[in-house]
């Protein structure tokens, strides 16, 4: 296929173009570790996405804060686009039919005049290929405001490609509709009304339209299942008191005639059989049937074109796993197994007809690389590098490391070691905590692990107790131990290490994002002796302060953000004082270690008082404390200068109080 070798030389040529426009990144060394500035870049490519008839693809090319639109045609061996698109914050691609894409990003805005505060806000710009011409989604319409409020679904029912996606009213501002998008305009047109209450559906390609709707009111707590019957009436299938662990709709069933729902049905596990969150719920009658799968999946996969449950997939410790149903998907897995056996593929798109993919690795030795799959030629081609200025060699070695919690719960993670020193014994180290809580690490490339691995630290990632991936009985062990076992998780971790030889325990210090935060603050005030310094990004430091605001901006102050957080947390009610004595700002004079506070002014998922405080307290407590406030930032870390200024304030932080050396 000459035509398709010279559309994956166009492909890396255009990519490595992209990247070059980058200032000032010189190309890894053995010998001397990459600047911070290649870890704290945003990735060089993103988001890279097949059309549905696998004959051409789009991707974001990055450099710097900006970012270009990249459309190849495959089978042609030639360029279709490379525009400017600017320094958005980039959250989605997805292929409009063969003649469009659709462009997903978001900024920090309010709405005040709707009653709605700083928020991050989504919006979407169709993207016309053999014109140029850009569209906004939702613009020009009188009484729409141009947000997207659910996902984007494209059916192509009735001939061309249209889209679907809720959209705030402000006629009816009661309202959350679905609107059925014309690519060519941009402008939608009412699909069908809903009210704020339906807080899920799942729409049918196919059949164009919805099949069933998840109803929930946050103040009471009763969850239900709605679903269409053949003459198109919505009926009541189920309803359910769920104040916390709210029931979701998932997808279609396999068939197209059944949905997929995650709820808690312990009436209808079977006695001495293992319990299911996941079941298929028959349109026509009702009927719920648990999904059986071969693991416990970590997600589900549907098909592209239709939008019919195919398969599902699996983090286990070293490698992603799929169990696929459907034949084609199946043979594609397999084969991509196959030739890439000393990897952990990870699926990112494919062809409608499942015989193109594309594929993701990154770990050990990858900072992260993208394959193009193609059955019909039976070829796997290299297509870029995430991260292209991190060589293989400058990428520190990542294993798995379990052990024991004081109360005998095993912890699994991951260790992270300098590059090339695999044996190394009495290293510094850095114990990196994820956000969520209610989410996992993996093993897999990391650039904030593997920037301070790069200087000289070992990293230790544990999914501590309370982190998703490891079942529910794991998951749950974690509720009301915020400052507790989730705590000392950690310092169990250390100790181990400590006992092992691989760290000096005089040379430990603790960071991490978000809940991440929290610990790092948490750390030398509630788990003294521990810890030489801490460096919390985008943290909580007031656990009550923060349920207080959730409380506060909801319609209802009893709602079920507020309850999750109280029941996680630790507390028996709003306002609870019980969570003071796990605040780290309410218990400041107790730190034995500075602290550096990083936090960006745009975040809205925790706001930047949380650090303000903390900082606050610990100036009155006469401690040691920096903080950092990061202008035009997200909760996320979604601009590549604010992440490169967090790594250096992070690693001459380290400089300062944890050397390497």
């Amino acid at each position: 296929m000459p035509g398709h070798r010279s559309a994956l030389r166009l492909l890396s040529a255009l990519i490595a173009a992209t990247v070059l426009m980058a200032p000032g990144l010189a190309t890894a060394q053995a010998v001397e570790p990459p600047p911070l500035r290649a870890y704290g870049a945003l990735p060089s490519l993103e988001l890279v996405e097949l059309s549905p008839s696998g004959d051409r693809v789009a991707f974001i090319g990055v450099s710097g804060e900006q970012r270009r639109l990249v459309l190849v045609d495959l089978k042609a061996g030639t360029s279709l686009s490379n525009v400017d698109i600017g320094a958005i914050k980039m959250r989605g691609l997805r292929w409009i039919g063969e003649d469009r894409v659709l462009v997903i990003s978001t900024q920090t805005a309010a709405a005040r005049h709707l009653g709605i505060d700083d928020s991050e806000m989504t919006a979407g710009q169709i993207f016309d290929v053999g014109s140029g011409r850009v569209t906004q989604m939702l613009a020009n319409m009188r009484g729409t405001l141009p947000v997207l409020m659910s996902r984007v679904y494209v059916s192509t029912a009735q001939g061309d490609p249209q889209l679907l996606v809720r959209a705030f009213s402000t006629q009816h501002p009661e309202r959350v509709d679905l609107y059925r998008v014309d690519p060519e305009t941009g402008r939608g047109r009412l699909a069908e009304i809903m009210f704020p209450d339906v807080d899920d559906f799942v729409f049918d390609p196919m059949a164009d339209r919805t099949s069933a709707r998840g109803e929930y009111n946050s103040r009471s707590g009763e969850w239900t299942l709605r679903v269409r019957s053949d003459g198109g009436a919505y009926r009541q299938v189920w309803r359910t008191n769920a104040p916390i662990d709210v029931p979701s709709l998932v997808g279609l069933g396999p068939g197209g005639d059944s949905v997929i729902v995650a709820a808690d049905r312990p009436d209808l596990d079977d006695a001495g059989s293992k319990s299911t969150r996941v079941f298929d719920v028959r349109l026509s009658s009702g009927e719920w049937r648990p999904l059986d799968f071969e693991f416990e999946p970590d997600s589900l996969v549907f098909h592209p074109l239709t939008g019919r449950l195919i398969g599902a997939e699996r983090i286990d410790d070293d490698r992603r796993s799929y169990l696929f149903t459907d034949t084609d998907a199946d043979r594609l897995w397999k084969h991509a197994e196959g030739v890439l056996a000393d990897k952990s593929p990870t699926i990112v798109s494919w062809s409608d007809d499942l015989r193109q993919a594309i594929l993701f690795t990154s770990g050990a030795g990858d900072s992260g690389t993208y394959y193009l799959l193609d059955l019909d030629s039976v070829a796997l081609n290299e297509i870029g590098s995430a991260y292209p200025d991190i060589a293989p060699e400058s990428v520190g070695s990542i294993r798995s490391f379990s052990y024991n919690a004081a109360d005998g719960l095993e912890i699994p993670g991951y260790l992270t070691l300098p590059p090339g020193e695999s044996g190394a014994r009495n290293l510094p180290l850095v114990v990196l905590v994820h956000g969520g809580p209610a989410s996992h690490d993996t093993l897999s490339f990391d650039w904030w692990a593997q920037a301070i691995a790069s200087r000289g630290y070992a990293v230790l990632q544990p999914n501590f107790r309370g982190s998703t991936g490891y079942g529910d009985d794991f998951m749950e062990a974690g509720y009301a131990e915020w400052g507790r076992k989730m705590q000392t998780d950690l310092s169990d971790g250390v100790r181990r290490l400590a006992a092992d030889g691989v760290i000096d325990p005089a040379r430990v210090c603790i960071m991490g994002a978000s809940y991440g935060g929290y610990a790092a603050m948490a750390g030398p005030t509630l788990d003294p002796g521990v810890y030489r310094c801490a460096v919390s990004v985008n943290g909580v430091s007031d656990l009550r302060r923060m349920v207080n605001d959730e409380a506060r901006v909801r319609e209802h102050r009893d709602n079920e953000t507020v309850r999750y957080w109280n029941r996680f947390m630790g507390a028996e009610r709003l306002g609870d004082r019980s969570l003071d004595a796990r605040s780290p700002a309410k218990v400041a004079a107790q730190a034995d270690a500075p602290m550096l506070l990083i936090h960006g002014r745009d975040d809205t998922v925790v706001p930047i008082e949380q650090s303000r405080v903390m900082a606050q307290a610990l100036r009155i407590a006469g401690k040691p404390v920096e903080i950092v406030e990061l202008d035009g930032e997200d909760h996320w870390l979604s601009r590549s200068d604010t992440r490169l200024r967090m790594l250096n304030e992070t690693i001459a932080f380290l400089d300062r109080y944890n050397p390497p050396n």
